[in-house]
């Protein structure tokens, strides 16, 4: 099960010895970080004062409080990966790191934490970086609050902001991500949340995670991503009260999931994007509550998708509410709103007396003719959908929903 955020009070440590403050500045008996990191004992703060430190690689291998005043600079030159954290019960805080190395072997970080748990890594400004920060084999760490910003046009030349692989329990929360490959990227991380991000403007996702099960994705923002948001090859995947917008191209999407099972998306807002939800090996999937506003496609739901479960929803100002590729649909739409429901409601109880069919012939020519969508406008396709909609013939007859809703959700 997910572990609560009450995690974060949990990584910095408390030590049952005797710690001490060290100073470190152009004013101070120490000026340099790798010095002061030398003479700390376990459980020290170092106060680093504002300026520039050009000191290569520090190696923090023993539990400190690192913390900066007025976000001193942490300049790694484009040579090497600036922190690297080999320490448990590590805090890292308030300074500004920039110009880490590139390297594709051993994808050098501005904050690079190694095989430990316990390290709280807040309030940062992260800028022009090959990686972010990168947990490798962590355990009950915590990211928030940090600002992580690249400038790469091509993807192959940068990492990701937020890198977490082969991690449990982590909290990454309330930072916000841009101009990486991915904003925040996920492999074999489980029990782990994220929280109050926002990622945008990255090259390829804003989120990007794959076998990581039993994790929760609440109140974050992705926006104008290249691709989108994926999720692939997970189970147990809770994702809640997210915004997916702006995510617009021939390949674009809000949200992809792809062998997905037994998983719950509730609450989020999907607005302007080519296709808000793509859909393709989901099994027993919940999908309630969300709001499908002014995208191209709102869901598309593949043959492959069976058991799943489409629920008051709200599906408006989209060009087409649903799409598929196959003629068998084994999922279950009921109590949707669809503002292109033209039904009636004689017994006055909210819900349509006849079933609504929301995926039209011309979105089925259209998935398999693209170039078609040049008749989008015109009357003939407006009375090819009217009638498959008295007399299903080329459509599923069961892709439909039983109990439409007279009236919007209040989302």
């Amino acid at each position: 099960m997910i572990k609560s955020a009450a995690i974060l009070l949990l990584v910095c440590f408390a030590l049952n010895v005797k710690s001490a403050t060290i100073k470190v500045g152009r004013d101070m008996p120490l000026r340099s970080i790798h010095e002061a990191l030398r003479v700390a004992e376990a459980g020290d703060t170092i106060i680093v004062k504002q300026g520039i430190y050009r000191e290569g690689n520090l190696l923090i291998n023993k539990p400190v409080f690192l913390t900066g005043e007025n976000y001193p600079i942490l300049d790694g030159a484009k040579l090497c990966e600036v922190v690297s954290v080999k320490a448990s019960h590590t805090c890292i805080s308030g300074f500004k790191i920039t110009h880490s190395g590139v390297a594709s072997l051993d994808d050098p970080a501005a904050i690079k934490v190694y095989n430990q748990s316990h390290v709280s890594i807040s309030d940062n400004i992260l800028e022009d970086n090959f990686f972010g920060i990168y947990i490798y084999c962590g355990k009950k760490c915590a990211i928030k609050n940090n600002r992580i910003a690249a400038y790469a046009t091509d993807e192959g030349k940068i990492g990701n902001g937020i890198h977490c692989w082969k991690s449990d329990s982590l909290v990454i929360s309330g930072n916000k991500i841009t101009g990486h490959r991915d904003g925040i990227y996920f492999e074999f991380v489980t029990n782990s949340v994220i929280w109050r991000n926002v990622s945008h403007n990255n090259i390829r996702y804003g989120l990007h995670f794959m076998f990581s099960n039993n994790d929760a994705y609440i109140t974050n923002i992705f926006r104008n991503n290249g691709v989108g948001v994926a999720v692939m090859f997970t189970h147990g995947v809770k994702m809640i009260n997210n915004t997916f917008e702006q995510n617009w191209g021939e390949s674009a999407y809000g949200l992809m999931l792809k062998e997905i099972s037994d998983s719950y998306i509730y609450g989020n807002r999907f607005t302007k994007n080519t296709v808000g939800i793509f859909m393709e090996g989901n099994n027993r999937m919940r999908l309630e509550k969300n709001k499908f506003c002014n995208n191209g496609w709102a869901l598309k739901i593949q043959a492959s998708c069976i058991d799943n479960e489409i629920h008051a929803n709200n599906f408006m100002g989209n060009t087409f509410d649903t799409g598929t590729n196959g003629a068998l649909v084994l999922n279950d739409f009921s109590g949707n709103y669809w503002d292109r429901y033209t039904g009636y409601d004689l017994d006055k109880n909210g819900l349509g007396d006849i079933p609504y069919h929301p995926l039209s012939l011309f979105s089925v020519i259209s998935e398999k003719n693209p170039p078609a969508m040049l008749l989008f406008r015109s009357f003939m396709v407006d009375l090819l959908d009217r009638s498959e909609k008295l007399a299903p013939s080329l459509t599923p007859e069961n892709f439909v929903d039983h109990t439409p809703l007279m009236r919007a959700l209040p989302l």
